[in-house]
């Protein structure tokens, strides 16, 4: 009797399980387009702060090259490492780059770097980041106007030697009491200008050998 009850409250339990496996299923099928759809957006309305789609007529998202794995790795690249091209009427006008700045104060600063192709910043956005509330978080545009101040600028305005903040001789404003932050987005915001500047001649070779993709 007792080897009956446990084999029967196992076949209970087991079809349990199985019942829940396959409404778990069902319900990411089901819900896994819309999550999809929803991280898509969010994606491309980043990149469009970046260059506007007023600048551009072709898909952000699926328009991209594939950065070396060396370069990839200096610029602190997630992986799968892209760069997305910015089109209008199938010519490039600005390449956008999602790179990390490693040396924040609390870690590891994501962006967003828009680079147009006479080389001067289109935008940069803030992704993700963990640093102090009410200090170095001013990096965020919601937070404060800081990060508008790069758009324009290139390696030749201000000078490359000037492409730091102004507490260490450069020309870039840091935050009262959060200097370590803006010194990061900064090196890495030129890090990323000096890497387009020296490929540029690849990079436009890769974007003509790719036909355009429209949204």
């Amino acid at each position: 009797m007792l080897g009956q009850s446990i084999r029967k409250n196992s076949a209970i339990l087991a079809g349990f399980a199985a019942l829940t496996a396959g409404l778990i299923a069902l319900t990411f099928q089901a819900t896994a387009g819309r999550i999809t759809d929803a991280e898509r957006r969010a994606a491309q309305k980043a990149l469009f702060e970046v260059v506007p789609p007023t600048r551009h007529n072709n898909d952000l998202l699926a328009d991209t090259l594939v950065v070396p794995a060396e370069d990839a790795a200096a610029l602190h690249m997630d992986q799968p490492a892209l760069i997305h091209v910015a089109r209008q009427d199938g010519e490039p006008v600005a390449l956008i780059v999602p790179s990390t700045a490693p040396d924040g104060y609390s870690g590891a600063i994501k962006l967003l770097i828009g680079v147009n192709l006479d080389g001067t910043v289109a935008g940069v956005r803030v992704l993700r980041h963990g640093e102090t509330p009410g200090l170095g978080d001013k990096i965020e545009l919601a937070k404060s106007a800081w990060i508008l101040a790069f758009d324009g600028k290139s390696l030749s305005n201000p000078s490359a030697e000037d492409w730091a903040v102004k507490k260490d001789g450069g020309d870039f404003d840091q935050f009262a009491g959060a200097t370590i932050t803006p010194r990061a987005v900064v090196r890495q915001i030129k890090r990323v200008l000096q890497y387009v500047q020296d490929h540029r001649e690849e990079l436009l070779q890769q974007i003509r050998a790719n036909p355009e993709i429209a949204p």
